[in-house]
This record gives C-alpha cells, structure tokens and sequence, in this order.
C-alpha cells in the first residue's frame, strides 16, 4: 500500500551532485563558489540582533530587494526575492507555465525543468540544441511560455543579449524566461536591462554560485510589475515568509560589497580559462566556458564514466550523466588553482 497520491508516484525527482560528509575531498560537482563569502556577509550574520529571531522576518525582503534594484536600475516593485533561485523558478512555472501546452525549452539543461514540468502539469515542446550545443533562437517562436538557463547548463555556452532579446520580441504574448544562475561569469550582459522595454520578460539570479552564498538560499527575480505581482500571489499561496531574517542581511551585504564580488569572480573565469588551456592540451575537447564550470569530453567513446570513477576514486568530485548526447561529457567545477591542478594530474593519470 502506498499513501503517495498518483501524481507524486509518477515524479522522477531531481538528482542533485554528491555532498561528501567527510573532509578531504575536492568536491568540483556543484558548480559552488571555491571562495568564502565577502565578509561583510560574515559581519551581517554576526552583527544581527538574535533576539529579533523570535519574529517572522520581512515577508517581501524589502532592504535586500532595494539594494538589487540600486544595483539593476530597476524600480522596487520589479524585484522579487525567494529561498534560493530554485523557489523562484518552481513559483514562476506555478504563476505562468502550470496546465499549459507549447512552452519551448532546450533538450538537454537544467535538470530541474523537466521535474517542475511535471509537478505542475506543464507540456514542454522540447528543442533540441544544434550539434555543437548552441541554442538557435530562431527556433523559440510563437510559443505559451520559453524557459531558458543563459549561460545554459550543463552545456557552458551563452547567448548574447541580442539574441535573447530575439527570442523575448518573437513571443510577445508569452512568458519569456531567462534563468541567469552563472550570468556573472559569462562575458555576455544580463538580459535585466531588457526588463523595462518587454512586460513579458523574467530574468533569474541567484546568491548561490558568484556570491558564494549556496548554503544560505537566496534568489531573485526582476520582471515587470504584472509578473512579479504573479510571483508574489504565488508567494503568498504557498510560503509567505520565504528568507529569513539572517539570509537578507547577509545577501545585502554581500551584493554591496562589489569589489569582493568582482575580484571573486575573476579569480574562478581566470582558473576557469586556465584549466581548459590544460585539458586541451592533454588532448580533451572542452566547450568554450561562459560559467563556473567546463564541460569536457571524454577522449574516447565509453570512457566517460570510467574517468568519472577515476576521479572518484581519487576523492575527486565531478558530474557524470547517463543520458543521451552527453554521456560522453563530464561538468567539472572551477575549484581553486590547487584544486584543479589535484584535478588534472589524476586526469593525466588516467
């Protein structure tokens, strides 16, 4: 006997990376940031009055959501801010893609869409990526709803800003969503400046990876004020106090501090760029890299999973998927110089 209702038995949930739970490995399968948090961050969480702890934080997050606004040259009610990107993301499909058909998203991305797909009774018209994994936006047409990560994952490739706005023009009476987890990696501008010239335009972002803010959960959307307003009646509907009190003092603090910020991210693009150099110089095909992460090939066919394993066995963490087109593919995160250098000489090793 089982309690779960029919929907629930029919859910393939989300597999997310390994998190070892003993120390010594390097763990490069999670796309986190291999840096600590600005400490201003530190100083927020440490400077915070406890005691408030006893009270429901601010439901609509406004400070944090100020400061995003400040940063963005958006007004505040374009700003919405949620438990991680990935809430952000599950309220979006429930506010603007639930029980309809026709919404175009890419054949191989991120491998929560298609369970959210499923939860929320969402028909995904799915577009597979050309040969070389590059999303063609003349395919995103006429359309109920576009879900997009730029730059996509696993795959590391980025669209520039006009051809994500292409895509926006050519669906005008539908939701056009831009999934900007790794933007602050890409070298392409982030599709938020196109937020006050189309209603219908959604730009995601995250704390998790430039911030280095994963374990704290915190996410944001800029949209027009309709489709916020959509966000937050979902909000409302399901998790009305969504960051707490800690998670928006520390976040603020953090996206204030942009010299941190900046010198962060350029760290990880540097080392990023540098192991890629060194993988094809071991003779690996390596997509150019437009995230915190590379996505490698295997030299030969079925060798994949045993480099994989290789690593594994070496305490090294890496992703590994038995699916079509990029069974042959390994996504290694850009850890730190030392990391990654543990990480190509068991590569050469292998």
């Amino acid at each position: 006997m089982t309690f779960l209702t029919p929907k629930a038995q029919a859910l393939t949930p989300y597999t997310a990376g390994i998190q070892p739970k003993e120390p010594g490995w390097v763990k490069l399968n999670t796309n986190e940031n291999p840096y600590p948090p600005s400490s201003k961050a530190a100083e927020a969480i440490r400077g915070a009055n406890l005691d408030a702890l006893r009270l429901y934080p601010d439901s609509d997050s406004n400070i944090l959501c100020e400061v995003i606004a400040g940063r963005y040259g958006v007004a505040l009610e374009n700003v919405f801010c949620g438990n991680g990107s990935d809430e952000v993301l599950a309220l979006a499909y429930q506010a603007f893609f639930a029980e309809r058909d026709n919404i175009l998203t890419p054949d191989i991305s991120y491998a929560f869409y298609p369970v959210w797909a499923q939860m929320y009774g969402v028909t995904a018209k799915i577009i597979p990526l050309k040969e070389d994994f590059s999303i063609d936006p003349g395919e995103y047409v006429n359309s109920n709803g576009v879900i997009l990560a730029n730059p996509n994952a696993p795959t590391s490739r980025a669209l520039t800003l006009a051809q994500v706005e292409t895509i926006v023009r050519n669906n005008p009476h539908a939701v056009v969503l831009i999934d900007e987890a790794y933007i602050d990696f890409a070298g392409v501008a982030s599709a938020v400046s196109l937020v006050p010239k189309y209603e219908n335009l959604l730009v995601v972002q995250t704390f998790s990876k430039s911030y280095s803010l994963a374990g704290l959960r915190v996410g944001f959307a800029v949209g027009s004020r309709a489709l916020v307003d959509g966000l937050q009646k979902i909000k409302h509907s399901f998790n009305s106090y969504p960051l707490g009190m800690l998670e928006q003092k520390a976040a603020t603090a953090a996206m204030l501090d942009t010299d941190y910020w900046n010198e962060t991210r350029q760290k990880v693009k540097a080392t990023r760029d540098k192991t890629i150099g060194a993988l094809r110089e071991l003779g690996y095909a390596v997509q150019d890299s437009h995230t915190n992460f590379i996505l490698m090939k295997a030299k030969d066919e079925g060798h994949a999973k045993g480099l994989y394993e290789h690593l594994l066995a070496h305490k090294i963490l890496a992703r590994y998927w038995q699916k079509p087109r990029i069974s042959e593919f390994l996504r290694v995160s850009v850890g730190t110089d030392e990391e990654m250098e543990a990480f190509l000489q068991c590569v050469k090793q292998f």
